[in-house]
């Protein structure tokens, strides 16, 4: 082919290769932000140092991409849009139809996906403890230390590789600061000395009632024995003497139960056990520091869910005997 052949095609072949380029530039954008195979929901958990064609082969594994050019498309489109060192590990859910220049918005602004675990009020510290330890996502070893009543009840979030012991500290943190709020907005003249006093009695007081409305007042029968010098009488306390944080009693008490020797047994010592039985919740802490002001000393199960509360014995052995008709008949 002669010099001149040369110099006249060059130009069109020139022409034709970047007519090409830009139909294959142009085809693969219009791949890159169009609407994606995916049809439900998916969720799935990017590794760490995974990069952009390692995370290009999930996405297709996970129908969230598809094609033959797909996983090159996605990871040419990361790094012209300079995004490809900027996605970030973690579990992440993809809409259906996301598009990869979607999938790589998503990953950049690390929105990953939120477990949660709940915590229900009153459990004891080996009780939570097993709920961490059996949390699907969290990673690492359970840390020693937390004691009784130290980690408080509500509904955590985490992310997927989030370590157990920052959970559980976190829940310690979280119980720390809530108590040194309300104990610092304290009703005057309690029987309390310390806000880890206001601690163990709130969890007396979580464990003998759940309902609303009640907590005030049994807090009040709690603070006038204390006043009184009486003993507090508390069945929870002497079941937690039996077992520890170990299990629930599972069982009424009995007679001989009332006489073990046990700090925890409060039939038998004055003042506060030495330690909370149980995590209490946010109003049983509530509670603890800001009684009602009744002038009750007893309180019995009504057979309806809650409690009969009486100032006198007499009129307690009286509620007493009427929740123990009920306990017959049924």
């Amino acid at each position: 082919m002669g010099r001149l052949a040369i110099r006249i095609l060059l130009p069109v072949f020139v022409a034709i290769m970047l007519v090409i380029a830009a139909g294959v530039a142009w085809w693969g954008h219009d791949r890159f932000v169009a609407t994606g195979p995916l049809q439900q929901s998916a969720t799935i958990v990017i590794p760490k140092g995974a990069g952009p064609d390692a995370i290009a082969g999930l996405l297709r594994d996970n129908r969230v991409i598809a094609g033959v050019a797909a996983r090159k498309i996605f990871t040419i489109g990361a790094r012209l849009t300079n995004r490809a060192r900027r996605m970030r590990a973690g579990e992440y859910e993809f809409s259906p139809d996301i598009s990869m220049d979607g999938a790589i918005t998503l990953l950049v602004d690390g929105k990953t996906v939120k477990r949660k675990l709940t915590v229900a009020e009153g459990l004891s510290t080996r009780q939570v403890l097993a709920l961490v330890a059996a949390a699907d996502g969290l990673t690492g070893p359970i840390p020693p230390g937390p004691g009784e009543g130290a980690l408080l009840p509500e509904t955590y979030f985490f992310s997927h590789g989030d370590a157990r012991a920052a959970l559980v500290k976190r829940m310690g943190k979280a119980m720390k600061d809530f108590l040194a709020r309300t104990w610092q907005g304290r009703a005057p003249n309690l029987s309390l000395k310390t806000s880890e006093e206001a601690l163990i009695l709130a969890s007396i007081i979580e464990k003998e009632t759940g309902r609303d409305g009640e907590r005030e007042r049994i807090s009040a029968v709690f603070h006038n024995r204390l006043r009184r010098k009486m003993r507090l009488q508390s069945d929870p306390t002497v079941s937690y003497g039996i077992t520890g944080s170990a299990r629930p009693l599972g069982r009424t008490l009995t007679h001989d139960d009332l006489k073990t020797d046990s700090p925890y047994n409060t039939y038998r010592v004055y003042g506060l056990p030495p330690t909370p039985i149980a995590n209490p919740g946010r109003d049983s802490i509530r509670a603890a520091v800001h009684p009602s002001q009744d002038a009750d000393l007893y309180f019995v199960a009504d057979g309806a869910g809650g409690h009969a509360f009486a100032r006198s014995l007499s009129q307690h052995n009286r509620n007493v005997a009427k929740w123990r008709r009920l306990k017959r008949g049924k």
